[in-house]
């Protein structure tokens, strides 16, 4: 009776976890397991110490509290617990370390490949790359509904290739910018954006952590992503068409801001240099079957001579731009948060969670079903711990099932505003113009993007 309590829930409260069977004691890096110790005290312990932390990492929004805080502080909680069974238990401490080296080069890999996609992205912001776009946008002055369109796309593309929080809060600058005077304009306007970056994030590794976690893992090789571009995009246009007629039939009035802003100097260079190293990655990956970090790390190279090439060359030095305060500014709470996700998780799974969950999605549900789920748990906890435990779980999948998951994962986090970080950043900025109860109201269109881009997926691709 406490098994089939415990088993409860955790398929309602941390679908991230998942429960396991009973088993011999087998200890690599692809059976991480120690016993079955799920129902134990301190597995249990475990658990609760996990959802205590994703309760602070989801009230971030209004307790302040940086996210990485509370999961780094829980990983170390639960691999102390683990280290713990783990000797409890007759473990060789050499087999301990290796799951832990293990856990550690999974985090090394994807924070080194997304270290080197912030700082790019902050030196283009530095050379007023994204600024020149914005106010060229502004300028231009638009109608609201034209407006309402070229801000979704150009969203929906800059996705793919910037992370999809980056995006919206730049798109959103212009959407709030020439909307200050319609409040339903900017509401309808910045929903409409974060259902954009989402979507736009699914069909490229580059535009989410998570399809990046499953590229990296080889579950689909870099191009193999593109057949998610129509679903993608119909889940985008779904709500985006509904929400259209409710925008109002006008122009903004003019605003204060004259001019177009100029790009600094070498600007165009810097975005040469990152199209030049996602191909270099992707090079890697396909033909030396390396990491793509590995590439990653050698366009950051050629930003950093670039860089130098800035500041001293020709006697028109720019003395501003220092590639290590790139670096610094990137978005190391995010990276952190991802350390914490990583290790947790990972001891979880060693103790036998993951497994269990498995068993009981993926064998008693089927995997299109359990695929769709995800879609679902993304819109409230967030995708990349849901994805990092779809990817240690390691079902028996098909190609056609790892995309089915990544794009649910992906646009799955639209049909609520708290679903992704491109939507808790906005509700963050839009001084009450955006919300959760906004977003809310909109949620059964959003929902029927969601599903007919599954069904397109099946149409297309199945």
């Amino acid at each position: 009776m406490l098994r089939v309590i415990i088993i409860a829930f955790l398929l309602v409260l941390v679908p991230e976890l998942v429960l396991a069977g009973e088993s011999d004691l087998k200890l690599s890096p692809d059976t991480i397991r120690l016993i079955d110790l799920t129902a134990t005290q301190r597995g249990l312990y475990c658990v609760v110490i996990f959802v205590i932390a994703y309760i602070a990492v989801m009230m971030e929004d209004f307790t302040h509290l940086r996210k990485s805080k509370p999961v780094i502080l829980a990983a170390g909680i639960i691999w102390a617990q683990v280290a713990y069974l783990a000797i409890e238990n007759g473990v060789p401490v050499d087999q301990l370390h290796a799951i832990l080296t293990y856990n550690l080069a999974e985090y090394a890999e994807l924070m080194l490949f997304l270290l080197v996609a912030m700082t790019y992205i902050n030196s283009m912001t530095e050379r007023n790359v994204f600024e020149a776009l914005r106010s060229w946008l502004v300028s231009k002055r638009f109608g609201y509904r034209k407006l309402f369109w070229i801000t979704g796309i150009l969203t929906f593309f800059l996705s793919a290739i910037a992370d999809n929080l980056t995006s919206a809060l730049l798109i959103g600058s212009v959407v709030m910018a020439v909307g200050a005077s319609c409040p339903r304009f900017v509401t309808l306007g910045l929903i409409n954006l974060v259902i954009a970056a989402n979507a736009g994030g699914t069909f490229s590794p580059f535009g989410d952590i998570t399809t990046l976690m499953v590229w990296q893992a080889g579950k689909a090789q870099f191009f193999e992503f593109f057949a998610l571009f129509i679903p993608s995009l119909v889940n985008y246009l779904v709500p985006a068409m509904f929400m259209c007629f409710a925008i109002p039939d006008k122009t903004p009035e003019a605003t204060a801001e004259q001019g177009i802003i100029a790009m600094k100097r070498g600007a165009l260079g810097i975005c040469g240099l990152f199209a030049l190293t996602i191909i270099i990655a992707v090079s890697f990956k396909l033909f030396l079957h390396l990491p793509p970090f590995v590439g990653m790390m050698v366009g950051l190279s050629f930003l950093m001579f670039y860089g130098y090439y800035l500041r001293n060359v020709h006697g028109h030095g720019d003395a501003r731009f220092d590639i290590f305060t790139k670096v610094a500014h990137a978005e190391w709470d995010t990276l952190l948060f991802f350390y914490g996700v990583v290790l947790a998780v990972g001891g979880l799974s060693y103790l036998g969670y993951l497994e269990l969950m498995s068993v009981a999605m993926y064998h008693g549900l089927g995997a299109t079903t359990a695929n769709i789920l995800v879609g679902v748990l993304s819109a409230i906890v967030d995708n990349i711990p849901v994805m990092f435990a779809v990817l240690r779980m390691s079902p028996d999948m098909d190609l056609y099932q790892w995309l089915l998951v990544t794009l649910s994962a992906g646009v799955g986090g639209s049909m609520l505003s708290i679903g992704s970080a491109a939507g808790i950043a906005l509700m963050g900025v839009s001084n009450g113009k955006y919300s959760f109860i906004s977003h809310l109201k909109w949620a059964p269109v959003i929902a029927l993007g969601y599903i007919t881009s599954i069904l397109t997926h099946y149409m297309v691709n199945a």
